[in-house]
C-alpha cells in the first residue's frame, strides 16, 4: 500500500513518495544498540529480510554504502576484492552521520546528504518483501528490494559472513 502522508516524514520517505514507489512505514520502540534484532523481534518478521544500511569507505576515504541482511554480516576483505580496491572499512559514527545525514541507527539509503554508490548483497533481490530504516530511529520500510535496487541503482555483491 502506497503511503499518501505521512507524519514526520523523513528525507527517505519524500524521496520514494516523488518516486512513486509502493512502500509502508513500520514503527517500533528503537533500542540504543538493538541492531537489526529490535525491529525483527518489534515487527514480527525474520531478521533475514531487516536490510541494514551500512556506511564504509575505501583506502581514500570516499563513502559507500552496503545493504545487508540484518542476521549478516559483511566481509569488508571480499568487499574490497570485488569492488575492487585495495580496501575498505566501516565509517566511525560521526563519519557515518556526516555523509548520510542520518543518525546511526536510523541511516536510510535513500536521500543521503553525501551522494554515494550502493552495493547491494545480492541474496536481498531473492525475498519479495524487505524492511529497511526509513530515515529515523524506529522507523521500518516495508518495500520491495527489486525497487531498493533500480532505485538506487545499486550493483549486487556477494560478501554476506555468518554473524
Amino acid at each position: 500500500m502506497r503511503q499518501q502522508t505521512i507524519a514526520g516524514s523523513t528525507p527517505a520517505l519524500r524521496f520514494l513518495l516523488d518516486h512513486k514507489v509502493d512502500f509502508s512505514c513500520h514503527a517500533y520502540s528503537y533500542e540504543e544498540h538493538g541492531g537489526t534484532a529490535t525491529p525483527a523481534r518489534e515487527l514480527k518478521v525474520d531478521e533475514h529480510a531487516v536490510i541494514k544500511t551500512l556506511l564504509f569507505e575505501d583506502q581514500d576515504g570516499l563513502p559507500l554504502v552496503v545493504l545487508m541482511h540484518g542476521d549478516r554480516k559483511v566481509s569488508a576483505k571480499e568487499l574490497a576484492r570485488q569492488l575492487p580496491c585495495k580496501k575498505v572499512q566501516p565509517c566511525k559514527p560521526d563519519i557515518a552521520n556526516r555523509h548520510s545525514g542520518y543518525l546511526v541507527g536510523g541511516t536510510s539509503p535513500f536521500a543521503t546528504r553525501t551522494p554515494m554508490p550502493v552495493y547491494m548483497e545480492a541474496s536481498i533481490l531473492q525475498l519479495q518483501q524487505v524492511f529497511i530504516n526509513g530515515g529515523r530511529r524506529g522507523l521500518q520500510v516495508a518495500m520491495s528490494p527489486l525497487d531498493i535496487g533500480r532505485l538506487l541503482q545499486a550493483r549486487c555483491v556477494e560478501v554476506a559472513l555468518e554473524k
